[in-house]
């Protein structure tokens, strides 16, 4: 059966609309609680938000994160998971998680992957092992592990990818998805509570684009990605064919950009009507020393901060702003201390989440592109911070 208490409310709502462009906040009631829209989703690839534990993730104010199937179905394999009871038992976190359906990672390792209609086959980044992916068996890896949301398997196009071959990787999308449905409708039946999102692909080419929504929007699933995007092409051609592709897409239902985690890009989105965004960048970069300020990106390893006591962002409320400084965490980027990390993927974590959550407000209040347009202003062209 259902949870009833999740059928009270409808899965998604849009509550604001700015007006003056696509801009909307929302609310989606899931399985582990709400989550408000535009969302930005940390990314836990192996059950866990590299650096961070999910005290901190509450505490910033996360609402939904991201895991992988690919990865956990390989480490430490969906029978453990579903052992402990799901993955957020597993991983000991009480709020929402979306799965991506292990598409990105057939794009991402394609010396070790073989695409047919039927699925895919592919070698184990890890040890070699042969092993096959199907739409099907998607579902169900994403079910054992109680996702709140899970994607369809997809064929993700690479930029500058022929019309030809984006043609063949939409068709082939297309047909995933059809029995994507049937699996996780069937899964529902037996009382997996989840919701299923289809992917839009098409390439670079505005026809398959379209093709490929509305292959999505008949398939009638919750909500709807757009894949594709953010793959190495230029940011212009991003901004145009997300325009484009959001355009396609009905007002009604959650619309999710995937991969996507610079301050331009997420508030691009916003601005079409994106509702959630994820992307590794964040994390990956607080590894390397690497830090958002409201004048742009900076780069703790710099000689300057060697004496420099003040917080990586003034502006910041964050505890990592409240408690250490510049030249602290230069030495601890220095002398490569983990703790570095920690706290840095920490602030650049509460950032994002912070220029989302004013997001909102922005549209709540309805001035989002000129709160848009003094964010960037500053963060494109500020000098307090060099990265060379």
């Amino acid at each position: 059966m259902f949870n009833m208490s999740c059928m009270t409310e409808p899965f998604f709502a849009v509550r604001h609309s700015d007006g003056a462009c696509h801009a909307r906040t929302g609310v989606l009631n899931l399985p582990h609680g709400t989550v408000s829209t535009p969302a930005f989703m940390p990314v836990g690839t192996n059950g866990t938000v590299k650096a961070l534990t999910s005290d901190d993730l509450r505490e910033i104010g996360f609402e939904i994160i991201l895991s992988n199937t690919y990865h956990l179905y390989l480490r430490p394999g969906t029978d453990v998971a579903a052992a402990a009871g799901g993955l957020h038992r597993f991983m000991n976190w009480d709020r929402n998680i979306l799965t991506d359906s292990g598409g990105f990672q057939v794009f991402s390792l394609a010396p070790f992957r073989k695409i047919s209609e039927e699925g895919v086959a592919f070698r184990s980044h890890i040890d070699g092992s042969s092993h096959a992916l199907t739409p099907e068996k998607t579902v169900e890896i994403q079910c054992a592990l109680n996702s709140d949301i899970q994607m369809q398997l997809d064929v993700c196009s690479p930029w500058e990818t022929g019309c030809k071959d984006a043609a063949k990787a939409l068709r082939i999308t297309a047909l995933w998805l059809e029995r994507s449905k049937s699996r996780w409708l069937a899964e529902a039946r037996k009382g997996y509570e989840g919701k299923l999102f289809a992917i839009v692909q098409g390439g670079f080419y505005k026809d398959l684009r379209r093709q490929s929504a509305e292959a999505a929007i008949d398939a009638d699933t919750p909500g709807i990605a757009i894949g594709g995007l953010s793959v190495g092409e230029p940011q212009e051609v991003f901004a145009e064919y997300l325009a484009y592709t959001a355009s396609l897409l009905p007002w009604e239902k959650p619309r999710y950009v995937m991969g996507i985690g610079t301050p331009r890009y997420i508030l691009e989105a916003v601005e079409q009507g994106i509702d959630m965004f994820d992307c590794v960048l964040p994390t990956r970069t607080a590894r390397i020393g690497c830090v958002f300020t409201r004048n742009g990106t900076a780069a703790l390893k710099k000689s300057e901060n060697r004496l420099d006591f003040k917080p990586i962002d003034e502006m910041c409320g964050c505890k990592v702003c409240r408690n250490y400084s510049r030249a602290y965490l230069r030495h601890l980027h220095k002398t490569q201390e983990i703790l570095c990390s920690i706290l840095a993927s920490y602030h650049n974590l509460y950032f994002l989440h912070d220029l989302v959550r004013e997001s909102r407000q922005a549209i709540t209040e309805k001035r989002f592109l000129a709160f848009k347009e003094a964010f960037l202003q500053q963060y494109e062209g500020g000098t307090s911070w060099d990265t060379r």
